[in-house]
């Protein structure tokens, strides 16, 4: 079961989720997602538990949890949605700009 970790410090590590959420199941894989540009953290991250037994485990012992300072939100994570492409990526840049 995939679970969404929001509301991180960004110092907040991996590791640091890793040993979290160890006590609730087996942890097969944290992500913490970092912004491309400066490499910090962006705040959340995804936790990947054994099954959905430990999954809904641990979301039921964490949410609400403090970690560094903040109250972390965890819930199961939903299958990321199509979103529009910034910016009208369907426009055409022929002609230049017109007044």
């Amino acid at each position: 079961m995939k679970l969404y970790v929001g509301n991180l410090s960004f110092e907040s590590t991996e590791n640091d989720l890793q040993d979290l959420f160890e006590p609730h199941g087996t942890v097969k894989e944290v992500h913490l997602m970092m912004d491309k540009m400066t490499g910090k953290s962006r705040g959340f991250a995804f936790v990947t538990m054994g099954d959905a037994t430990q999954g809904n485990a641990a979301m039921s012992a964490l949410n609400g949890h403090e970690l560094n300072g903040r109250a972390l939100t965890v819930n199961e994570a939903r299958p990321r949605e199509e979103r529009p492409r910034p910016y009208g990526a369907k426009r055409s840049f022929a002609g230049g700009n017109r007044r």
